[in-house]
């Protein structure tokens, strides 16, 4: 038998105690048909309270995904998303319910961003809402999502400061930038041990936090900041890159960091080229990761390092398979973008399964007992330092040899032995 206690159905029950007696005998003395109702009444009700946001199990669950179609990588993300929509699908959905994607443009900027995601949140019926690619302005409509009080699970944008608010509907799958270099600096002390470095980076909230990073970093290892060079994506071109990357001519570092986006990244190395600057050249992931890069950047690009925070070797269950469900349907190689785009639906459905309701604070209390690994990698969101529901694990080092992606470090997922620059900078040091 159920039985149901509240404090409503407790008055309800007194206030027709007076209309539905039942004494001792067992007989009802008074109208059946009002008890009937009264019945009905407090089923109907009790009903509707334990079974919030019932509906036809043909109504797809919607997630929101907050995209920016100009944006690098937003190609091979959407196709990462797809396939991972029809995963999930394919394996019941959302509690027997078809998931749906609905894609908003933020545009890569403030104001398109926060239009996306009003729209999102008020008008496409999304639950949650998952994707976030530039820091620019993922910053802010971050902090539009939590105001509007609908879950966002970050994949890419990188800015320290997006989980660093207590937004409590904020979550974040990629690490922040502060991380991203965790495996160059290793691979830094441990193999190149230079004595003076360089820094190239985009003047923006992506490559500045990566810029700082490294400079505390170098600070805290002896290691002497010969330049450091900001420059503005608004004014590039080919003269102004020989102006901006000429001073590291007069007296070349041991190793050049740069943290910038795929065609920034490109000009940057085949100008360090030209200018016939021979240190050993480090990418800060971003564009540095992109097959594209290596493409575009050629023989300037020979033994470049670069941060990254994925490669298809890393030991982890899916993470093969989706490398090579992705290069055979659609011909080219994903790199980590491809992988959080994946990953990031495949956290977001897992929440959802175990979500009690679709109601935004059992969303957030499903996220928060996340604990799955994903072929991008094991996620939990925790609290640590400053950031909060957020996600964290190591990072790792790719290496261009003979026009390939290496992975170089950590040694358990390496792929070659890291290759001294051929520039005759400097060497690999024992």
């Amino acid at each position: 038998m159920l039985k149901i206690v509240s404090p409503y159905f407790s008055s309800l029950i007194k206030k027709f105690r007076p209309v539905v007696q039942i004494p001792a005998s067992g007989k009802i003395i008074r109208s059946k048909s009002q008890f009937a109702r009264v019945l009905i009444f407090t089923f109907l009700f009790a009903f509707t309270l334990l079974t919030p946001q019932i509906s036809s199990g043909t109504e797809p669950v919607v997630i929101g995904v907050m995209h920016w179609e100009k944006f690098t990588y937003s190609e091979m993300m959407r196709n990462s998303l797809e396939m991972a929509l029809d995963d999930i699908n394919k394996e019941g959905g959302i509690k027997g319910r078809p998931l749906k994607l609905v894609y908003a443009d933020d545009g890569g900027n403030r104001e398109s961003g926060e239009k996306a995601i009003k729209a999102l949140a008020k008008n496409s019926g999304a639950v949650m809402l998952v994707g976030g690619y530039a820091s620019s302005n993922t910053i802010y409509t971050a902090g539009t999502a939590n105001s509007l009080d609908i879950p966002f699970l970050i994949s890419t944008a990188a800015d320290d400061r997006i989980t660093q608010r207590a937004w409590r509907n904020v979550y974040r799958l990629n690490p922040p930038a502060k991380e991203y270099a965790k495996g160059v600096e290793e691979l830094l002390l441990k193999k190149i041990k230079p004595k003076t470095l360089s820094i190239v980076y985009e003047n923006s909230p992506y490559g500045t936090g990566g810029a700082l990073q490294m400079m505390w970093f170098s600070r805290e290892h002896d290691i002497e900041i010969r330049k450091i060079i900001p420059y503005h994506k608004e004014r590039t071109g080919v003269k102004y890159y020989q102006k901006l990357l000429a001073p590291l001519k007069e007296d070349p570092p041991d190793a050049i960091y740069m943290v910038s986006y795929l065609k920034d990244a490109v000009s940057i190395v085949r100008t360090l080229k030209e200018l016939n600057i021979a240190s050993v050249l480090v990418g800060g992931a971003g564009g540095f990761t992109s097959p594209k890069f290596r493409e575009m950047a050629g023989d300037a690009a020979d033994t470049l390092l670069t941060a990254t925070l994925w490669t298809p070797n890393l030991p982890y269950a899916g993470t093969k398979e989706y490398y090579d469900r992705y290069l055979k349907k659609f011909g080219i190689e994903p790199d980590y973008h491809g992988a959080e785009a994946y990953s990031v639906l495949i956290v977001a459905a897992d929440a959802l399964n175990r979500a009690t309701t679709l109601r935004p604070e059992h969303i957030r209390a499903a996220l928060d007992k996340t604990d799955i690994t994903t072929p991008f990698g094991p996620v939990q969101f925790r609290s640590y330092g400053k950031f909060t529901r957020q996600n964290s694990f190591p990072t790792m080092v790719l290496q261009i040899i003979n026009n390939r992606y290496e992975s170089v470090w950590p040694g358990s997922v390496a792929t070659a032995r890291f290759m001294p620059s051929s520039k005759g900078k400097i060497s690999e040091k024992k």
